[in-house]
């Protein structure tokens, strides 16, 4: 027997869980509830203390905690109770939450609808197989930028990046405005895996160097990190040797890479896709359970949280719809991933689709002068041009009902073709 019941359950009150309870409460759902097991809402975002938010969505420059206050702001206009510092042990795929929390201690709450908005986490260095000693001052970028922004304390003074996500060109920075001399970002891969206006405003600006095609290769120190050594990989990723770069430095921050959370997803028994590590879900962010659907980074890694809260915002509707109608789909269209593309999401298309369709990938190199083709049934039913495509931006392609409804098929092809 469960303690109690709601309409909509949300787990998470990042920028994905804030929408998806803003959108699901304008669609008339009386009973909404958010469970966060941080101690304020906000996610990632309240440590993010730099501007570029709400670009698209609000057509101004925020930072992080501005923008997160905005929908926080919304939240309680709509009266939506948000419950911090719970921890949510399980899920089942009847959308029974069992959770537990200092206010509330332990209990079970059953929902017509439950919203996965989890987030995700950090690769740690233990995934990334890099040799050397286990000495401190070793952190992922994202447990620095906590230690910075939200807690008052540095790392280290002379600093080295592995990897160019992101957080980790930001936190390039933030160290360097904050006293520190952050010696190189090091990235293996031959592009840099963070957005281009990252690169020139976290590294060019304050002349820091990137080493494409490079690894760390081994890590010295006995109690703290006292230097570590950057190699050339090969294009099989392997060192060249005699290419060896040394550091002295104190800190090494890990920025290789981003894990959506779905240690519960998978325990509620929801399809889980081998290429984003997400949910696989259909148009309406609906996984393969029923009543059970995916948002934001818990379902692919984003490059912007306006696109986290627009697909959210589609979600939390979605949910609403479903505690309305618990419609059942009249069938599938199977997208696949072609040449060029790689985590296509949405994966599933409606066939009853009764509204544009936004499919977002992440190209798997660089393309230059290429284009974004649909295809099915071996014909081209969409197409989309571009100047450049690369890993590091994700890129999309917009279907509309007819084009899916002139697919005679059960599967159509994502795939670029470039021109050079």
């Amino acid at each position: 027997m469960t303690d109690q019941y709601v309409d909509i359950l949300i787990i998470g009150a990042g920028p994905a869980g804030l929408a998806a309870a803003i959108s699901a409460r304008e669609s008339g759902m009386e009973s909404v509830l958010v469970l966060e097991r941080e101690s304020e809402p906000g996610g990632i975002l309240r440590q993010c203390i730099h501007n570029g938010f709400g670009l698209h969505r609000f057509h101004e420059e925020l930072t992080g905690p501005e923008y997160a206050q905005r929908d926080i702001d919304r939240i309680r206009e709509l009266d939506i109770r948000v419950e911090c510092g719970v921890t949510v042990l399980s899920l089942s795929a009847q959308r029974i939450v069992t959770c537990v929390s200092p206010v509330y201690g332990f209990r079970t709450i059953r929902a017509g609808a439950v919203v996965l908005a989890m987030g995700c986490r950090e690769r740690p260095r233990g995934a990334l197989c890099t040799p050397g000693t286990r000495c401190a001052g070793i952190f992922s970028a994202g447990t620095a930028q906590r230690f910075v922004n939200l807690e008052g304390w540095m790392p280290g003074k002379r600093v080295v990046i592995l990897g160019s996500g992101d957080i980790g060109l930001i936190m390039a920075r933030r160290m360097t405005l904050q006293g520190a001399n952050v010696l190189a970002c090091v990235e293996i891969m031959p592009y840099s895996s963070g957005l281009n206006r990252n690169i020139v405003q976290c590294l060019q600006d304050y002349d820091i160097p990137l080493y494409l095609s490079h690894t760390v290769t081994d890590i010295r120190g006995r109690d703290r990190l006292e230097g570590l050594t950057v190699s050339r990989v090969d294009e099989n990723r392997n060192p060249v040797p005699g290419t060896e770069i040394d550091f002295e430095c104190d800190t090494l921050l890990l920025s290789c890479g981003l894990i959506p959370e779905n240690e519960l997803s998978s325990g509620a028994g929801v399809e889980i896709s081998g290429i984003t590590a997400g949910p696989v879900v259909n148009n309406h962010f609906e996984t393969s359970v029923p009543g059970i659907f995916a948002c934001g980074n818990v379902l692919h890694v984003h490059d912007l949280v306006d696109h986290v809260s627009d697909e959210s915002f589609k979600a939390g509707r979605a949910a609403a719809s479903f505690v309305n109608s618990n419609n059942v789909s009249i069938g599938f269209i199977t997208i696949k991933d072609g040449a060029g593309v790689r985590g296509t999401v949405p994966q599933k298309i409606r066939l009853d689709l009764s509204e544009n369709t936004e499919l977002m990938f992440r190209p798997s190199a660089v393309f230059r002068n290429a284009t974004v083709i649909a295809e099915a049934d071996g014909k081209v039913i969409a197409q989309k041009k571009a100047m450049i495509f690369t890993p590091g931006e994700m890129a999309s392609i917009t279907l509309k009902p007819k084009d899916i409804s002139s697919v005679s098929g059960n599967s159509l092809t994502i795939r670029i073709e470039s021109e050079d």
